[in-house]
């Protein structure tokens, strides 16, 4: 299966084309750690790996993209232009979580203590999941207070992410328990994450886990009869 990855979630933009046929294989990827900017950098990047791996469209099977959690704007980027050739192409399209490609590249897989992946939040909150060892997801996304983990997760858990010091900072924990600090995910995990994703229920919509901070404006507003 060849697919064409991209991720523009957080600070960082990518793009690659994988492929993980016996008699095709190919991994080429783009990225830069831009921190905004995506819409103006992500096309370039995905025509450089198109060329690279002298890919035509035609040739993709899925197109996978994150879906955060991330920036309200990078997501729009990323998810738009996704779903974009997904309807020009006829490909089905997956969405994969930064929080579930930060847990694959990172999942120690030594039978040990799940993994929580934490990335930084507003104030004391994090964006957040619990993982197993093999970076399978064992607990819902969520975005929790640092007190509030502190309270509830056990001494022996491991972690990555932005917010991985701040977590273990607070609980009190040895620096060997923080496997990364990284802050966004790499962008061969996304690819092989969407190889195997089933599209009927990985959608590529937004994972908001928040609700937004804008409030509907009411001042000056004319009521109607």
């Amino acid at each position: 299966m060849r697919v064409l990855a991209i991720d523009t979630a957080l600070a960082n933009c990518a793009a690659a084309v994988l492929d993980d046929g016996a008699d095709t294989a190919c991994y080429t990827a783009f990225d830069e750690q831009i921190g905004r900017g995506h819409a103006e950098c992500l096309m370039d990047m995905i025509g450089e790996v198109m060329a690279e791996t002298s890919t035509a469209f035609s040739d993709l099977d899925r197109i996978v993209v994150t879906v955060g959690p991330g920036s309200f704007t990078g997501l729009r980027v990323g998810l738009s232009v996704a779903r974009g050739f997904g309807i020009v192409l006829h490909k089905p399209v997956v969405g994969v979580t930064t929080l579930a490609a930060i847990a694959r590249n990172t999942a120690p897989r030594d039978q040990g203590a799940p993994l929580l992946v934490a990335l930084t939040g507003k104030g004391d909150e994090v964006y957040c999941q619990e993982f197993d060892d093999c970076g399978q997801p064992i607990g819902e996304a969520g975005v929790r207070r640092l007190s509030d983990l502190a309270a509830s997760l056990p001494q022996g858990i491991r972690l990555a992410g932005s917010a991985a010091e701040k977590v273990a900072g607070v609980m009190d924990l040895p620096a060997d328990q923080v496997l990364s600090t990284i802050g966004f995910p790499e962008i061969r995990d996304v690819a092989e994450l969407g190889l195997t994703a089933d599209p009927s229920t990985s959608s590529p919509s937004p994972l908001y886990l928040r609700p937004p901070d804008a409030t509907p404006q009411t001042k000056g507003r004319i009521e109607r009869q």
